[in-house]
């Protein structure tokens, strides 16, 4: 078990942003955090976005039942963790009456100890790292830092895998509006061809054909450029 932070550093870096997605590294993230952190049972990742919370990444089931509990009472130590990017401690589950009961709810899934450490990501998202141990009191002060420790490492990590997810899905997107444009203007120039009328007017053909059979513009183009390909009789 590393007890050093400098290994999560090495372990989180070994992760190559090319080879998985978001939520690929969100993984990495929560079962390296199960590996390495002591007392830690099992491990989940809140992530909340537009003021929706869901667990991004989780180790085993009661971990993502004991979030979604608190997402149902919309409160909770993860949620907490998640709002104000700080640690969150439960030390004995069956002793704490915060959060509507919740904490009672994990006792009774056999989790005595709960930890949330704040998750900074990225401005428009706010997560948490969420520890459950079996034993009540299993998180001392050293686990305490480790798992702080292994935060500003993870939080890095998951910065980097959101930005380079968000430039590739606008890369795709603008893939997408490339291709969509290069074959509105060939369909564009079919139908000038044929009818001998302006681009405007050739667009506006295109328009009201997609509007009379309920089809994208980009669709009915493509359907243009295709049947015009294939040729007469084809």
């Amino acid at each position: 078990m590393a007890h050093d932070p400098t290994d999560f550093a090495a372990e989180l870096g070994r992760i190559k942003l090319g080879e998985t997605d978001l939520n690929g590294v969100l993984r990495r993230v929560a079962e390296l955090a199960r590996r390495t952190l002591p007392g830690a049972g099992q491990v989940s990742i809140t992530l909340v976005r537009d003021g929706t919370a869901y667990t991004a990444a989780h180790t085993g089931p009661d971990a993502l039942r004991l979030d979604e509990r608190q997402y149902e009472l919309s409160a909770g130590p993860c949620l907490e963790a998640a709002a104000t990017t700080a640690t969150v401690e439960v030390p004995d589950t069956g002793g704490d009456a915060r959060w509507n009961g919740w904490p009672r709810y994990a006792a009774e899934a056999g989790m005595g100890s709960v930890l949330s450490v704040g998750l900074p990501i990225q401005e428009t998202v706010a997560g948490a790292l969420n520890i459950y141990g079996e034993p009540p009191g299993v998180f001392d002060g050293e686990a305490v830092a480790l798992a702080q420790a292994f935060v500003r490492y993870g939080a890095v990590a998951l910065a980097n895998a959101h930005l380079y997810d968000s430039t590739a899905t606008h890369a795709q997107h603008m893939r997408a509006a490339m291709e969509s444009r290069a074959v509105i203007e060939q369909a564009k120039g079919i139908i000038m061809g044929e009818r001998r009328c302006s681009a405007d007017e050739a667009f506006a053909i295109l328009t009201r054909v997609s509007q009379d059979s309920n089809r994208k513009v980009r669709d009915v183009a493509a359907a243009l450029v295709e049947r015009t390909q294939r040729g007469p009789g084809a």
